[in-house]
């Protein structure tokens, strides 16, 4: 059986996650999908719009036979180690045949042969990075920047391969390569167009297709009816169960009061321990706090964002710092290490064939009750559920303590 392995987050799954899925099996051939999902918060440094069950769900319902977790270790983390996470879970299930990522420009020709040479970063590597953000680029620009130049030494080929790299699919793309090179994987990367909608834009188009955001700004500020042209028919009616049960929307305000007394509780030093707390920011973050207007994520986000530091930056270390995420136990020494298990979400009856064999062919263990296994990693799965239940619009006990209490989904 050909399997193919998808990485995805569903913020939520609409109809261009639909296209993405049938275009992988067709272009892959493959019998099976298995999904690696990010869980309740994500790689921008969101918390998702509705909970990591409801999500899977919906990649079961679109026909994904096997959802993982995404550790949050590796879900939280710039594209080089959400990437290296995603891609080590796939590789560690044995029975993941070929990768299928959406990409802009829909082609490996550039981005595959870049991904060998990166895949051992050099010191010319590193030095133009350091370079770059001196120069007061973000760390996206300065690596793109940084890549093209190694690659192409000199030349006008430089220019369109930056280009190349700034856009999210693409980089995000280039960085599952990478992870492919460094864990001599034998899995066979594919990428898929994107169509129509991309990755950041904030409205929808006139097509069926429209982007995560725009969807989810729809729903928060329409209500969910709004964004039914654009999300299948299983999305919006287990979207329509968890905003009735009280456990969706979830969006950043829902955790302000958490954060807040977080940060006015810490010093300086202490904040700076965090991860991604980098440059002085512990003190911009008090100084921007003391200055807001209205005390909103919003608005400190607002405040803090500059031309060095982007909002997903940003996004992610107050996420962190919520999180209580230190750069010690979280360091890219740490994170090198790899995921330290197989966390099942889900599956259907050949997702169910897929872990069966799994038995032989996994390389770390695979769990479906966290109780059997004791992880950091895993311990702070645990902790960030718990976190986001406690940001519901209803909260419920039981939804703190829902991964020790409710086994995966099956169909």
């Amino acid at each position: 059986m050909k399997t193919v392995g998808i990485v995805v987050e569903y913020n939520p799954l609409h109809h261009g996650h639909v296209l993405h899925y049938h275009k992988s099996k067709e272009v892959t051939g493959a019998d099976a999908v298995v999904a690696v999902m990010s869980g309740p918060f994500l790689q921008r440094g969101e918390p998702a719009i509705a909970g990591k069950r409801a999500r899977a769900e919906m990649a079961l319902a679109m026909g994904v036979d096997l959802c993982i977790e995404l550790p949050v270790t590796y879900a939280v983390q710039p594209a080089e180690w959400f990437a290296y996470g995603a891609v080590s879970i796939l590789e560690a299930t044995g029975v993941v045949d070929c990768l299928s990522f959406g990409s802009e420009s829909g082609s490996l020709e550039q981005i595959l042969p870049l991904s060998r040479l990166l895949a051992n970063e050099s010191g010319e590597f590193r030095s133009k990075i350091e370079q770059h953000l001196r120069e007061g680029m973000n760390f996206p620009s300065a690596y793109g920047a940084a890549a093209a130049a190694v690659f192409c030494q000199s030349g006008p080929a430089v220019n369109p391969l930056q280009e190349l790299l700034t856009q999210p699919n693409n980089s995000l793309g280039l960085h599952y390569l990478i992870a492919l090179n460094r864990l001599n994987s034998r899995i066979t990367p594919y990428t898929i167009p994107r169509e129509q909608a991309q990755y950041h834009d904030p409205l929808p188009g006139s097509s069926s297709i429209a982007s995560a955001t725009a969807i989810r700004n729809i729903i928060l500020s329409e209500g969910l009816n709004a964004a039914r042209p654009y999300i299948p028919e299983f999305t919006l009616e287990i979207m329509n169960r968890e905003i009735q049960a009280g456990q969706a929307p979830i969006h950043w305000e829902r955790f302000r009061q958490p954060l807040f007394q977080t940060l006015l509780t810490h010093t300086p030093a202490q904040l700076e321990d965090y991860l991604e707390v980098t440059e002085g920011l512990e003190h911009r973050v008090q100084r921007m706090l003391s200055q807001l207007e209205n005390p909103t994520v919003e608005g400190l986000l607002g405040a803090l964002k500059t031309k060095r530091y982007t909002r997903t930056k940003l996004q992610r270390m107050l996420l962190h710092i919520m999180l209580n995420h230190d750069k010690g136990s979280m360091s890219p020494k740490e994170l090198a290490k790899g995921p330290g298990y197989i966390r099942v979400l889900g599956f259907n009856e050949t997702g169910r064939g897929l872990l069966k064999r799994m038995k032989k062919s996994a390389t770390l263990p695979v769990i479906q009750k966290p109780t059997l296994l004791q992880h950091p990693q895993l311990e702070r799965d645990l902790m960030a559920a718990a976190v986001y239940a406690n940001g519901h619009p209803v909260p419920d006990i039981r939804h703190f303590y829902s991964d020790y209490l409710l086994p995966p989904l099956t169909p």
